[in-house]
């Protein structure tokens, strides 16, 4: 579709290279949104959004994107905007919250696009009210392949909503959680019967999901006992919070069919002391396990005080001076390759020369570089896993002798001992110093201190110190967990009792035994009967138990 064309009336193309795009960003959860959706939002030079998707539409722009918020300001008048925009030449994006085919006001936009022949293109996106039953574990056909139909809770109210169809038909309601109890009594009175079985999702495929399983006439009720809805000792929630109801029975498949909200993280608020390049992997990680991760540095990198030693090592590495090159993290990788660059050098320096990584975060490091690891441990990630590996100097096969070893100014010799005694000369470099970083923000500082993360996930000792030092000691209702028992020691002589050990000093194990804790506290509520609570939303003045 011509851009100069699309959306304007036959024999009238509009001069201007500029265009609007409306874009389905999806229920909520940021994975939702299409692989065109991502496309077209790298190239936008205008977003106006929704409230619930904004912030996950927003980190597939480009930096110098104007935003705008209809939401927020009242005033705006969305049309003129993009029409001034479009004739100007930009790109506007339009995101709409779930559908935009199924948005009234999406509708009306477009049609004041094309009556003032202003190009326009639609990108589908995951409707809230397929989307989020599928996240609440209820399928809306069963085998038998009963009728659906989609119902505006506003319209029902109003007394204008289309026929309900045969009882055996399964309504999707899309409501807010204050008209829930009336939309569910005008169902009733418009021939559903009251025992009916309804769920109520809120916050729909977002980690703040909830959903509520109960009948027509008990919802109210139930909603109270929960103190979702006001009652005399309950905080409700915003009455305004956006409900996709399902009514039938395909609700009873809930029991079975629950999937997100099960995950053992779900919800959790985790902690992760790490800048957010090296917490990739264990982000997504904790994610899959149906946490919140918020990376908080603890550590800062810097170039060494005296760069001459590091200079001499490049120097030797293309001069042939090593027949080995260890690296010990991720941040040796990436100072080495920062010297490459300064030098105008790329991965093929490292021609004729054995590399060794310590695990597979260092590893992947090194493949992103271009360059592909002889030695990564079998065993356990660490110097002395890599020791256990690494073979001994043999002066038949091996020309040279020296190993080089850039690594932090705080690393331990135990790499550099092992090596030594397997009868290599090791140039040990500092290729980087490692300092406290800057305290987190305010409110993250108080969140830790005041029991707003379920988890805090320690990957060293120094994270423990570090941590405690620029924002204080985490609450007694946090679970600690410790990636192994020297970093457990640490965290035990600050004052914290430590809940959860990997089994393997991997970050990937660390958050593998967590979720593994996580698991089992729920099935020990669910089994006695009892709510499940995320250990922030524990009650006031109960006591932690020791893991065992």
């Amino acid at each position: 579709m011509s851009p100069t064309t699309a959306g304007s009336p036959a024999g009238n193309p509009v001069p201007t290279t500029g265009r609007c795009t409306f874009l389905g960003a999806g229920p909520g959860d940021p994975g939702l949104l299409t692989l065109r959706a991502v496309d077209v939002l790298a190239s936008a030079d205008v977003l106006v959004t929704d409230p619930l998707t904004a912030a996950a539409v927003r980190t597939h722009c480009p930096a110098g994107v104007q935003v705008h918020s209809p939401a927020e300001d009242t005033g705006l008048d969305v049309a003129k905007l993009v029409a001034d925009a479009v004739r100007a030449g930009k790109h506007v994006v339009r995101t709409v919250d779930g559908d935009p085919g199924l948005d009234g006001c999406a509708a009306e936009e477009m049609l004041v696009c094309a009556r003032s022949a202003i190009p326009f293109e639609v990108i589908p996106g995951v409707a809230q009210s397929v989307g989020v039953p599928a996240y609440a574990g209820v399928p809306l056909r069963g085998s038998h392949g009963a009728d659906v139909r989609f119902v505006d809770g506003a319209q029902l109210l109003a007394g204008s909503a289309p026929d309900l169809g045969v009882p055996e038909t399964t309504l999707v309601v899309r409501t807010t959680l204050g008209q829930l109890p009336a939309t569910a009594n005008a169902l009733v009175a418009g021939g559903r019967k009251p025992e009916s079985a309804l769920s109520a999702t809120l916050s729909g495929t977002t980690t703040r999901q909830r959903t509520f399983t109960s009948t027509l006439a008990s919802i109210a009720a139930d909603l109270k006992a929960a103190r979702v809805l006001p009652s005399p000792v309950s905080a409700p929630v915003d009455p305004a919070t956006s409900v996709i109801a399902v009514v039938g029975e395909q609700v009873a498949h809930r029991s079975s069919h629950s999937w997100f909200e099960t995950k053992p993280l779900f919800g959790w608020n985790v902690l992760v002391p790490r800048t957010k390049e090296q917490a990739h992997g264990l982000s997504d990680q904790l994610r899959s396990y149906g946490a919140v991760p918020q990376e908080v540095p603890t550590i800062a990198v810097e170039p060494p005080r005296t760069p001459q030693q590091m200079e001499r090592a490049i120097k030797g590495l293309v001069t042939g001076r090593y027949e080995w090159i260890a690296f010990t993290s991720v941040n040796a990788v990436k100072a080495v390759r920062e010297k490459f660059e300064e030098y105008g050098l790329d991965a093929r320096a490292f021609a004729g020369i054995k590399v060794a990584a310590v695990g597979e975060t260092t590893a992947q490091a090194l493949v992103d570089f271009g360059v592909k690891p002889d030695l990564v441990p079998s065993g356990e990630q660490s110097a002395a896993g890599l020791l256990e590996d690494w073979p001994p100097y043999d002066p038949v096969f091996d020309p040279i002798d020296r190993v080089l070893l850039p690594r932090a100014d705080i690393a331990t010799e135990t790499l550099v001992a092992g090596l030594v005694e397997l009868g290599w000369e090791v140039d040990d470099v500092t290729a980087y110093r490692t300092v406290r970083a800057s305290p987190p923000p305010a409110e993250t500082r108080e969140a830790i201190k005041g029991g707003g993360f379920d988890a805090v996930l320690f990957t060293s000792s120094s994270t423990v110190r570090n941590l405690v030092g620029i924002a204080g000691k985490p609450h007694n209702v946090t679970i600690i967990a410790c990636i192994g028992p020297a970093t457990a020691k640490t965290a035990e002589e600050h004052g914290l009792r430590v809940d959860v050990m990997a089994p393997a000093p991997s970050a990937g194990a660390l958050a593998q035994a967590l979720a593994e804790f996580g698991a089992n506290r729920r099935d020990t509520a669910t089994a006695a009967g009892e709510p499940v609570y995320r250990p922030s939303e524990r009650r006031p003045g109960s006591r932690r138990k020791a893991a065992r």
